[in-house]
């Protein structure tokens, strides 16, 4: 029987994604992703926060750094890693974190564009506050990435 590993998460990013660059001009990079939930406890209403880390590979390693900044609101899917390594104190250590296999910008296009211009009184204010609809693939072709 086959398995899956799979993660779908909609969150708030919790810094900018830093970018770094591997042997072979590889680009990866990383940041955090909040999720919250909120409950009752007791008769008082509770929020907890759940922080993710987040690695992305590759074109969608450079799609990240250019569209997402810290507070913008994310869907995600990927797949659970876990990797050890020794620290500096020669201690071994586990992480867990999320590989991005997509991403999709959630939110007004305004919160991930600069404004173009001031809208007029021709135009349709409902129009601006449709949501984004661009999704960001992981792509292991020689394409140039791009999600359009």
């Amino acid at each position: 029987m086959a398995s899956v590993n799979k993660v779908i998460l909609v969150g708030h990013l919790g810094k900018d994604p830093e970018v770094r660059y591997l042997d072979g001009n590889v680009t990866v990079c990383s940041f955090s992703l909040a999720t919250s939930e909120n409950y009752n406890k007791d008769g008082a209403r509770v929020q907890h926060t759940e922080w993710h880390n987040i690695v992305m590979w590759r074109t969608l390693a450079e799609m990240a750094v250019k569209y997402l900044k810290k507070g913008k609101l994310i869907y995600i899917e990927g797949h659970l890693r876990t990797r050890n390594f020794e620290d500096r104190d020669g201690n071994r250590r586990f992480v867990t974190e999320i590989v991005g296999e997509s991403f999709k910008l959630l939110g007004r296009p305004s919160d991930f564009n600069p404004p173009a211009k001031e809208p007029t009184e021709t135009q349709n204010t409902d129009e601006a506050d449709k949501n984004q609809d661009v999704d960001f693939l992981e792509n292991n072709d020689d394409n140039d990435g791009l999600p359009f």
